[in-house]
C-alpha cells in the first residue's frame, strides 16, 4: 500500500494512526503556512492545459530536481511504466510504446548531461529552446508514469490514444508533438518563476552531493517516494492554482508521514517545507515546531518513529472464522475469538464454580394446538334488534355532455377554490385537501364519525 492510498480513506490503519497521535489536526499548521506565503502574482495555467495540470505538475517537479540533481534523469515511476505499457493494445501497440520510451529515456539522459543542470555555477533555467525541448521530454516521461499508478488513466493519455490509433507511425518524433504548446510554455513559465526565487538561494548553498532525488524508504510497511531532501530539508513540490488551499489534512498527513517513514534516520531530516511552483514561495518548519503545530506532544521524534515502524498499516484480509455447532438442530453460528471449543475447555476464573444447568418443566404438547374457533348457533336469539338499513336516494344524473379537453375549466363549481380552474389545478387542490386532511388526524377523525352517525340516522335525522 502506498502513503497516498493509505491518506484516501479515514478508517485505514494509517489514517487511524496519524489522527490520534497528531491530535490537533492541520488548522495550526495551516495558518502559519498561510502567514508564511506572502505572493502578489500567482500563474495560472493557460487554457491548453485543460485536464492535463497533474502531468504539468509532475514534468515541473521532475524539472526542479534535476535543477538540485542529475543522478537519476529518468524517475524509477517512468521507468516502471514504459515496462509495464509493452503487455497492453493490439497490434504490436504496447511493444511500440515501450520500445519509444526507451528511445525517450535516452534521449532525455543525453540531454541532461548535455545541459548540465545540477552545475551550481550556472543558472537554474536554460536557453528557452533547450527548456522547451526538455519540456516536451518530461511531459511524455509523465504520461509514462501514468501507466505505473493506474491503468485505465493511462489509456485516455495522448500517448496512448495516438499509439492505439496508429501504432506503426508511432515514433519518438511524433511523441515529442503531442504535447499541446501551452503545456511546454506552463512547464517552461513556472521554471523561470523558480530561477528567480528563494529556490536558487537554497541551490546556490548546496551541493549535488547533499541533495537526494525521489528518496525512498527501504524496510517501510508503506510505499512513498518524497520529491527531494535537500541538506536536511525535506522539500515537497506542490504546482496547485489555489495555493492558500493547498496546507490541507491530507497535505500535512503526507509530510508528516514521509517524516515517520525514515524511521533509521537514513537523511537527517531536521526540517519539513513546501514549495510553491505558481507564487515561487518556499515556507518550512523546523520538525521539532512541525509536530508541535500538528499536536505530537506525548512523544518526540524517536519515539514516534519508532511506534509508527511497530504499528501495522496493511487492512487484515477478510477470512472465513471456523464455525461452532449448536446441540440442538443443525443451524451453524460463527464461533468468537477465543470462544471455547470441542477442544478448547472453558476457564473458570479462581473461586467460581460452573453453573447447573437450568431445568425447565416439560410442556405440553395441547399447548401447542391452534384452539378450536366457536361457530354461532343460528338457532340461537340475537340479543340486539337488527336496525334497518336505509338508502338514501341517489341524484338524478344529469345527461352526458361534449368530452372535456385538457385545461377546460370548471365555470359552474360550487367550490370557489374550483371555479374557473382547470383540470390539472382541480387535481393539485384535491392533492391538497388530501395532504390536508392526512396531516390533521382530529379532522379526519371528526369528518368519519359525522359520516357514520349520517349513515345510522338516515337522511334528514339529527343524531
Amino acid at each position: 500500500m502506498s502513503l497516498v492510498d493509505g491518506l484516501r480513506s479515514p478508517h485505514t490503519p494509517l489514517r487511524r494512526f496519524l489522527d490520534r497521535e497528531l491530535s490537533a489536526g492541520p488548522k495550526a499548521l495551516r495558518d502559519s503556512y498561510r502567514a508564511q506565503h506572502r505572493a502578489d502574482h500567482i500563474l495560472l495555467p493557460p487554457p491548453g492545459v485543460a485536464t492535463e495540470a497533474g502531468t504539468v505538475g509532475t514534468a515541473i517537479d521532475q524539472r526542479l530536481r534535476l535543477a538540485f540533481t542529475a543522478a537519476a534523469p529518468v524517475d524509477d515511476a517512468s521507468l516502471k511504466g514504459i515496462n509495464l505499457t509493452a503487455g497492453i493494445g493490439g497490434r504490436g501497440a504496447g511493444l511500440k510504446m515501450r520500445a519509444v520510451g526507451n528511445e525517450l529515456v535516452v534521449r532525455l539522459t543525453e540531454a541532461v548531461r548535455r545541459l548540465d543542470l545540477d552545475n551550481r555555477r550556472l543558472p537554474v533555467d536554460r536557453a528557452q529552446d533547450e527548456e522547451e525541448d526538455l519540456a516536451r521530454m518530461l511531459i511524455a516521461a509523465a504520461w509514462y508514469q501514468v501507466r505505473a499508478r493506474t491503468t485505465i488513466g493511462f489509456v485516455y493519455t495522448p500517448l496512448a490514444k495516438a499509439a492505439f490509433e496508429d501504432p506503426r507511425a508511432f515514433t519518438f518524433e511524433r511523441l515529442l508533438e503531442l504535447p499541446h504548446p501551452d503545456m511546454v510554455s506552463d512547464v517552461v513559465a513556472q521554471l523561470h518563476k523558480a530561477a528567480n526565487g528563494p529556490l536558487q538561494a537554497l541551490r546556490a548553498r548546496t551541493t549535488p552531493e547533499d541533495s537526494v532525488s525521489g528518496p525512498t524508504f527501504a524496510g517501510a510497511q508503506i510505499t512513498a517516494d518524497a520529491d527531494i531532501v535537500v541538506d536536511g530539508l525535506l522539500l515537497d513540490f506542490k504546482s496547485a492554482r489555489h495555493p492558500l488551499a493547498e496546507m490541507s489534512q491530507r497535505t500535512a498527513w503526507q509530510l508528516a508521514g514521509y517524516l515517520l517513514l525514515d524511521t533509521v534516520d537514513r537523511y537527517r531530516i531536521d526540517t519539513v517545507g513546501l514549495y510553491l511552483t505558481r507564487t515561487g514561495v518556499l515556507a518550512s518548519w523546523p520538525v521539532d515546531d512541525f509536530l508541535a503545530l500538528l499536536g505530537a506532544c506525548r512523544r518526540d521524534i524517536t519515539e514516534l518513529r519508532g511506534v509508527f515502524a511497530r504499528t501495522p498499516h496493511r487492512l487484515p484480509r477478510p477470512g472465513r472464522r471456523p464455525l461452532l455447532r449448536h446441540r440442538r438442530g443443525d443451524r451453524a453460528r460463527p464461533a468468537a475469538a477465543g470462544a471455547p471449543g470441542p477442544g478448547r475447555p472453558a476457564r473458570l476464573l479462581p473461586g467460581v464454580h460452573p453453573a447447573p444447568a437450568r431445568i425447565r418443566p416439560p410442556t405440553s404438547d395441547v399447548l401447542h394446538q391452534p384452539l378450536p374457533r366457536a361457530l354461532p348457533d343460528p338457532a340461537a336469539p340475537r340479543t340486539a334488534p337488527r336496525r334497518p338499513r336505509t338508502t338514501a336516494p341517489r341524484p338524478a344524473q344529469r345527461a352526458p355532455g361534449p368530452p372535456r379537453r385538457r385545461g377546460d375549466c370548471e365555470p359552474h363549481s360550487p367550490n370557489p377554490q374550483l371555479r374557473g380552474r382547470g383540470r390539472r389545478d382541480v387535481s393539485r387542490v384535491d392533492s391538497r385537501r388530501r395532504r390536508h386532511c392526512r396531516f390533521r388526524p382530529a379532522l379526519l377523525l371528526s369528518h368519519v364519525a359525522a359520516a357514520s352517525d349520517h349513515e345510522i340516522a338516515g337522511p334528514g335525522v339529527v343524531a
